[in-house]
């Protein structure tokens, strides 16, 4: 029998990854992870929890928009920095997602499995929070420039579970050429 969903970690990582707010979610992960290293949450690896839909949870913005229309800016400008530093945390954020969706999305893994996926969500909340706070010393936010989705798309492409693929190239690594 499962715990509930609060008191759960796949279930409390798939509430996590469904937040849309970005600092929100960087807290609720943080939390998530506290609770987890005090042994507040029960680990049931039984379960095969079905996607909900939109996951992850986004924000209105940052734009996603084709990685080739993102755009170049000079390091040479405040703005051209804060470009940089918005990109920077635009891959924190994604990283956020990619290891909160390991922790829910795969069941009968070993134990260490999540634990260390949640950490690597924790270390990522963390990196996103303070490039989002100097973000916002140079005078804009996350979400000020455009982004593009290709982590995420790539990984939501790879989605199956461990140890199976959806490809005709099943075990076998393809490499693209442009």
């Amino acid at each position: 029998m499962s715990a509930g969903p609060a008191t759960e970690l796949r279930h409390a990582a798939l509430a996590c990854l469904a937040e849309c707010d970005p600092h929100a979610k960087a807290e609720a992960v943080q939390v998530l992870a506290q609770r987890w290293n005090e042994s507040k949450l029960t680990l049931d690896t039984d379960v095969a929890i079905d996607e909900p839909p939109g996951i992850p949870g986004r924000p209105e913005v940052p734009e996603l928009v084709d990685p080739m229309a993102v755009g170049r800016r000079s390091m040479g400008s405040v703005e051209g920095r804060a470009a940089l530093i918005h990109a920077l945390a635009h891959i924190e954020f994604n990283a956020i997602n990619l290891a909160l969706d390991a922790v829910w999305r795969f069941p009968a893994m070993p134990h260490e499995f999540y634990s260390d996926w949640l950490s690597v969500a924790a270390e990522e909340a963390l990196h996103f929070s303070l490039l989002a706070r100097h973000l916002h010393t140079l005078g804009y936010r996350y979400g000020s420039f455009k982004a593009h989705n290709s982590l995420w798309d790539m990984a939501h492409k790879t989605r199956t579970p461990v140890g199976q693929s959806n490809s005709p190239t099943s075990g076998r690594v393809k490499f693209l050429h442009p």
